[in-house]
């Protein structure tokens, strides 16, 4: 029992201590000009920041996000619509396919969620009740949606989906171990035809680099730089937060497999139909 409580009260003493160092170095970060962080050392000091932060903070999932959260995301998938949608919580699924928003209360999501949208995109795709204060998603938006609960870890969860043509992981592995998200990593790589492709955002870019270096994925580089810069939050977060995304950096080795979010899985080419959709796709957030 001593022994237990000894190392109990040196985990939180070191836990505080961290807590203290990473809170004042964010301190003296914040008032410093960019163009001191943005250096070689500076930087380097950051990332060694970061790798602390993220194998010491407790992870869990966090279901806060924002409607066009990274634009240029969906300006490369414009002609793509998502047939399975799948989530680990039944009360944000079931949020999803009601498509029913508060204009002022984030509810689940804890975000102001509407925070990225102009007032004309907003009346592009919800239909909006100012008297009952809320939005509700236009039906030509969700048509074809299948909504699963299940979880992404799970092969059995995703073998019901069968194969895809693409694949969206969005905003969920990084909240989870390192060890674990890879795992999941390759679960939900396995949905992805051959000549496929898949998008994940959101995961520690050590273990998408050691993924995709492993099962020799292609890197889309169409819009890699823009998607990288694309949510601003997550980049506001480095290194502050194991959720932050740190600045693209082109003298990194390998650098365009290590920053890309989208991938071609090896194997023969998409059919493509006439109009340029692809038919099959799954989104798990």
């Amino acid at each position: 029992m001593t022994h237990r409580y000894l190392t109990q009260t040196v985990r939180r003493l070191c836990a505080s201590a961290l807590y203290r160092y990473v809170r004042y170095n964010k301190w003296v970060w914040d008032r410093l000009p960019p163009a001191v962080t943005r250096t070689a050392p500076m930087r380097s000091y950051a990332s060694l920041m970061h790798r602390v932060i993220r194998s010491l903070t407790a992870r869990r999932q966090y279901f806060g996000t924002f409607f066009f959260r990274n634009r240029p995301e969906l300006t490369l998938i414009p002609h793509l619509a998502v047939a399975h949608a799948v989530d680990i919580s039944k009360g944000i699924l079931e949020a999803a396919e009601r498509g029913v928003y508060s204009l002022t209360d984030p509810g689940l999501c804890a975000e102001p969620i509407f925070a990225r949208m102009t007032l004309d995109e907003m009346r592009e795709m919800f239909d909006i009740d100012r008297g009952r204060n809320q939005a509700t998603i236009k039906s030509w938006l969700t048509e074809g949606i299948t909504w699963h609960h299940g979880d992404a870890a799970s092969a059995d969860s995703l073998t019901a989906l069968g194969p895809q043509d693409m694949v969206v992981a969005s905003n969920f592995l990084c909240h989870m171990r390192p060890a674990d998200a890879e795992d999941c990593l390759r679960t939900v790589a396995r949905l992805v035809r051959p000549g496929g492709y898949l998008l994940v955002s959101g995961i520690d870019l050590e273990v998408r680099t050691r993924v995709a270096r492993d099962l020799r994925w292609r890197p889309v580089r169409e819009f890699l730089e823009d998607i990288h810069e694309g949510d601003p939050s997550v980049r506001a977060d480095w290194p502050w937060k194991y959720w932050g995304l740190e600045p693209l950096n082109k003298k990194h080795r390998d650098w365009e497999l290590r920053y890309a979010a989208v991938f071609e899985i090896p194997g023969d080419r998409l059919a493509i139909k006439p109009d340029g959709t692809r038919t099959s796709i799954a989104a798990t957030a």
